[in-house]
């Protein structure tokens, strides 16, 4: 019976772990994009995962929100909203936020992290 017990504990337990990429190391960072399809971003560009189910960041002109639910390597940007301020690098930041829409795999490797799709596009990042 104590085995029964504790193998349901331990399946329930299994259950709770978040699976986004907040909970297999996107969490606690603020991810700089480096590079956005193998060219140097020049503009500041961030991504957070705050909390399960959670994204934010910042642009080189707003901020912004949305969620992250799908499991991992799955990555979706989803019902992503920006605040409305004009800036001279508001285009990149217009191909910042249409990029991160498209991708659909994340991996994390220690203070890198990529999101890619199955076009090729790739976004590469880096914890500071």
């Amino acid at each position: 019976m104590r085995l029964v017990l504790a193998v349901v504990a331990l399946s329930v337990l299994g259950y709770c772990k978040d699976e986004t990429v907040t909970g297999h190391g996107g969490a606690e960072k603020v991810w700089h994009l480096e590079s956005l399809d193998g060219v140097g971003f020049a503009a500041r560009a961030t991504l957070e995962f705050p909390a399960e189910g959670e994204l934010r960041g910042e642009g080189p002109c707003n901020s912004y929100s949305g969620e992250q639910t799908v499991p991992y390597p799955w990555f979706s940007a989803e019902g992503v909203a920006a605040t409305e301020r004009a800036c001279p690098e508001l285009a990149q930041e217009a191909a910042y936020l249409a990029a991160l829409g498209e991708m659909t795999l994340v991996e994390v490797l220690g203070d890198v992290m990529i999101l890619s799709n199955d076009a090729g596009r790739e976004m590469v990042f880096r914890a500071k």
